[in-house]
């Protein structure tokens, strides 16, 4: 990958940073969810800066190790009854507001397309409109959790919408990488996941984003349907 100015990797760790002391406002406490969550991104970190991911040009099944233990363990933590003890009762406000982050992160991957590190198909300008759901999670924070203004099915919606946008530049995105299942980006494919610290988008922040999701949504669902049972009550 091409030397990339300063600024972009110190933006992209400044917005790690961020999530993280979000989702810790949004847990309430240092719970082990949290310590897992910190572990796992400190070993991702060292895997990314000794070249792990970027061993033969790229490996598939490194990096599928990389998303899909996130995946098992988001799984897990949204289905089981252990799983819902070990994180507890999040704040939806918080996990509201940690979507905010998705705003920079756009930005990181336009200047990312800049220098070459990743296709203009996973940016703003290409297919990606993921950055209108960062823009939006403030209205939703202020109007809907703060102000009150806004009904369970608009949050509801809103969520499921964002989810949507979050699922369809993941898909993008190893779709633009240097694999076999390769569709997009062959003049410039998606290197930069492979690289310190930029590994810590598929491995931290996206599976954080959509955690955020699918608890809200479940939330906000099960709230839904007990407001239901009220009204008929």
């Amino acid at each position: 990958m091409n030397q990339l100015p300063l600024f972009i990797p110190i933006v992209f760790v400044f917005s790690i940073g961020l999530a993280m002391f979000i989702f810790f406002k949004a847990l309430g406490r240092f719970s082990r969810f949290f310590y897992i969550l910190t572990g796992w991104l400190l070993i991702q970190g060292i895997l990314g800066l000794s070249g792990f991911y970027q061993a033969h040009g790229g490996s598939m099944p490194r990096f599928l190790l990389l998303i899909l233990l996130p995946l098992i363990f988001i799984g897990f933590v949204n289905t089981t009854s252990g799983g819902r003890n070990l994180a507890g009762q999040p704040d939806l406000k918080w996990l509201t507001l940690l979507h905010t982050l998705r705003v920079p992160v756009e930005g990181v991957l336009f200047w990312l397309f800049i220098h070459q590190a990743v296709p203009q198909i996973m940016t703003f300008e290409g297919r990606n409109p993921d950055i209108l759901a960062g823009l939006s999670a403030p209205f939703i924070y202020y109007f809907g959790f703060i102000k009150n203004r806004l009904s369970l099915s608009i949050i509801l919606a809103w969520n499921l919408i964002s989810l949507g946008l979050l699922l369809n530049i993941v898909l993008i995105a190893v779709l633009s990488m240097p694999f076999s299942i390769q569709q997009f980006g062959f003049g410039q494919p998606d290197i930069a996941l492979f690289y310190f610290p930029f590994i810590w988008l598929p491995g931290c922040l996206v599976p954080l984003v959509l955690f955020a999701h699918l608890y809200s949504i479940r939330q906000l669902l099960t709230r839904r349907i007990m407001d239901v049972k009220n009204q008929i009550l």
